[in-house]
């Protein structure tokens, strides 16, 4: 399956549109992480532990999606927009929702 942030592909014709598909996962931080961030905040550098859950988050996020646009009879998802958001108390969580259109090229 093709996932694209552009509306469209290059040489690539939609032949048909399925439809909007999403995708969302939530993901908490544990306290070592937050240990660890307010460290690097404090000295300077990278988050990798942070890093690292982002990146899992949006990867759940997209997959759920892809899995969604397939089960629509789609083989590409295109105009994907990924949005990061804070949720629970404190925001101590992560939530990662990717939307885009299912079709068939």
């Amino acid at each position: 399956m093709l996932l694209t942030t552009t509306p469209t592909i290059e040489g690539q014709p939609i032949r048909e549109y399925k439809g909007i598909v999403t995708g969302e996962t939530i993901i908490g931080a544990n306290f070592m992480k937050d240990l660890f961030a307010g460290i690097r905040d404090i000295i300077g550098g990278r988050s990798g532990s942070y890093e690292k859950v982002l990146r899992e988050a949006k990867d759940t996020a997209l997959a759920e999606m892809e899995q969604r646009a397939a089960s629509m009879g789609a083989n590409a998802v295109v105009g994907i927009d990924i949005d990061y958001e804070t949720v629970g108390q404190s925001g101590s969580m992560l939530m990662v929702a990717v939307s885009g259109t299912a079709v068939v090229i």
